[in-house]
């Protein structure tokens, strides 16, 4: 349930800075008059405009300034000031208190005067109003819950298993039942994760203990260990949840549960394998209740986003998305099927796995045991008269070669596959066996992505940095030691505006002082705190007539790349420098994941 804004000022907020086509608007009212449901319910439910966008917009138009909370960073002498049973009867949270006195309060509906009150009483006066979108709330509201080790540690005490020997060798029924101390053991773990914000929970046996670690922003850490007579019943219990089987220990298996934790519905994707000191679980967290991103909440922008918007309008074709395993591809694919995903379009989909359901499309996930494979689904896709494909994944030739024929035949497809940038991909798809013509016709554009973790702007600080940091950064990023600075920005003017030479010595944004400010990147003393969330760094390879021409002729990925350049082209080196310069990431961060190129 969002925070309910009128459905006249809901519409004034669709119309403005023409987010939606009089078409969409049209068709919302339609919905609107034959489910008699709220207009913001049904514009975000359908993917018309986010929560967090309408909550902005909300924001500008009743000038009550915006706020979007990072809940690991909230300080809990501050959050425990207003108690949590009134926090969460006022939707509120209390996520600052500044040098001065004044109390940065965060609500859902910053026009509850009955509310405010009631807060002025707790607070005093000296209170500055925020608005927040309610599920940012609810996020924040959970940091109320004590820490996780003591919680596990009161858990397991009530435990009542025999020795440690005894244990691993023996699950008995009851440890395995819905309110045993294991289950708990496994839901707090499960709960802790998905509010650290974290993609994946690895449980992991080690000779004398079990250590629980989960990847938050791409990166691994270490935040419990359990006695190791408790290994056998957790992964037992995870098993029963995916629905395998608990007597088979030797071979590796996949599942899948869902499970509450909030206001959100998760899907955990369950993976277990043999090792020396017993079995390991790996289990994906996927957020079934989060809506897709649009292409600039994902990080593309500029020339590159641009490119990407007409490879979309095209009626046909290959759209193909490149990089290593947990480089976001599966969620650029998600944010632009669920932005292609109309009622006059079938839209049909062949995945291993499925990570993010979207409702309309028809998605059929990859069952090599019973035949389905990505080229069988392929070819059965093709019988169902689809408007739009995407293949998960292109591993082999056969299926190389049938995404190539659903785009001659009139379909717009989308896949991946894994290379190191975008140019290398074509040369990729020659290895497979596709005719360097067919390459040519069909490929639209080839995207190559990184993630990179996000800076909080309150947790970094600006410096000029000094000789040898330039000169390192030079060297990574392979710029001219003389014009350094004046290259970043003339790159930065190029993607904004597309093309070599786009910005001249009069554009007044090469002043001195504005190459000053461009140079002063960011750093942090405190680097667990310093960032939150993933952005994309990427690069966008468009189709033109002379790279058809190097492609037919047989052309390296290293000529591709620098002929792609030269019509404008941003590297994901150069976007993530330029992002980096701008503040949103850190340069250490960009020169870690574009390093092995």
């Amino acid at each position: 349930m969002l925070m309910r804004i009128n459905d006249a000022l809901v519409l004034d907020l669709l119309r403005q800075d023409k987010k939606l086509t009089e078409e969409q608007i049209k068709n919302l009212l339609d919905t609107q008059r034959s489910e008699k449901k709220p207009l913001q319910d049904l514009a975000v439910a359908g993917n018309l405009i986010s929560e967090k966008e309408l909550t902005q917009e909300y924001a500008a138009r009743t000038e009550v300034p915006f706020v979007e909370i990072v809940p690991k960073n909230l300080r809990k002498d501050v959050l425990k000031l207003i108690p949590e049973h009134i926090a969460r009867q006022y939707n509120v949270v209390l996520f600052d208190v500044r040098e001065d006195g004044s109390k940065l309060l965060a609500m859902e509906d910053p026009d509850d005067v009955r509310a405010l009150n009631f807060l002025q009483k707790q607070l005093g006066t000296n209170i500055r109003v925020y608005v927040a979108t309610r599920s940012n709330i609810l996020a924040a509201l959970d940091q109320y819950r004590g820490n996780i080790s003591s919680e596990l540690t009161e858990v397991i005490a009530t435990d009542s298993s025999g020795s440690d020997a005894q244990a691993v060798e023996e699950i008995k029924a009851e440890d395995l039942a819905e309110d045993s101390p294991i289950a708990q053991t496994v839901n707090l773990i499960i709960q802790d994760a998905v509010k650290q914000g974290a993609s994946d929970i690895h449980i992991e046996p080690r000779e004398d203990q079990v250590l629980i670690r989960y990847r938050v922003d791409g990166q691994l850490r270490e935040t419990n260990k359990l006695p190791k007579k408790l290994m056998l019943s957790l992964v037992s219990r995870i098993k029963i949840l995916s629905n395998l089987k608990i007597d088979e220990r030797r071979a590796p298996q996949d599942g899948r549960f869902k499970i509450n934790v909030g206001s959100g519905q998760y899907a955990l994707r369950v993976s277990t394998l043999p090792i020396s000191e017993g079995e390991k679980v790996v289990m994906r967290i996927l957020d079934e209740s989060s809506k897709a991103s649009t292409l600039k909440e994902l990080g593309f922008w500029g020339i590159s986003l641009q490119r990407l918007e007409q490879a979309l309008t095209r009626p046909h074709g290959m759209i193909l998305f490149t990089g290593p395993t947990g480089s976001g591809k599966s969620t650029s694919l998600f944010s632009i099927l669920s932005r292609l995903n109309q009622p006059t379009v079938n839209i049909s989909t062949v995945e291993d796995p499925i990570e993010y359901k979207i409702p309309g499309v028809n998605q059929v996930q990859v069952n090599p045991l019973a035949g389905m494979t990505f080229a069988n689904g392929l070819r059965a896709l093709l019988r169902q008269d689809p408007n739009i494909i995407m293949v998960g994944e292109i591993r082999d030739t056969e299926t190389a070669n049938l995404a190539v024929q659903a785009a001659l035949t009139g379909h717009l497809v989308f896949s991946t596959l894994h290379t190191n940038n975008a140019a290398t991909c074509l040369p990729r798809l020659l290895d497979m066996g596709i005719e360097p013509f067919l390459i040519a016709s069909t490929v639209r554009a080839v995207v190559g992505q990184r993630l990179v973790r996000k800076v909080v702007p309150d947790g970094v600080e600006s410096f000029k940095p000094d000789e040898s940091t330039l000169k390192r950064v030079q060297a990574a990023f392979d710029l001219p030691d003389a014009a350094a600075m004046m290259h970043i920005h003339e790159l930065e003017m190029q993607a904004i505006k597309g093309g070599v030479g786009a910005t001249t010595a009069a554009d007044p944004s090469t002043t001195e002082q504005n190459i000053e400010r461009l140079w002063r990147m960011k750093s942090s003393s405190s680097p667990a705190s310093a960032f939150h969330g993933r952005l994309g760094i990427y690069e966008v390879l468009t189709i033109g007539p002379e790279i058809q021409k190097m492609i037919v002729s047989g052309s390296t990925s290293e000529l591709l790349q620098n002929q792609a350049t030269k019509e404008g082209m941003v590297t994901m080196q150069t976007d993530g420098l330029i992002k980096s310069l701008r503040g949103q990431t850190t340069l250490e961060e960009v020169m870690r994941v574009t390093s092995e190129r």
